[in-house]
């Protein structure tokens, strides 16, 4: 299998971000719905916790890609997730 370009790496990066965020949506539309002093549902809590859980991890994939790509043309001395880097003037 040959290796992903770059920006083939941003698309899919991207898309998996756009679809954990998509997949959201239900449960936004749902919670937007739902009278305000009722608790959550359960179904709609466990759904929640996987699908935070999958945006989290898509959007942390974007951004270690993003900095990867800022690292190598030198705008970031460090990563910023360290705390220690960021864009250099």
């Amino acid at each position: 299998m040959p290796d992903l370009t770059e920006l083939e790496a941003l698309k899919a990066s991207l898309r998996g971000a756009r679809r954990a965020a998509e997949a959201l949506a239900g449960v936004s539309t749902r919670a937007e719905a739902a009278d305000p002093r009722a608790d959550v549902a359960e179904g709609d809590l466990d759904e929640l916790q996987r699908l935070s859980l999958a945006n989290a991890v898509a959007a942390q994939a974007l951004r270690g890609l993003v900095e990867s790509m800022l690292k190598r043309r030198g705008k970031i001395s460090e990563p910023v997730a360290d705390g220690a880097g960021g864009i250099e003037d």
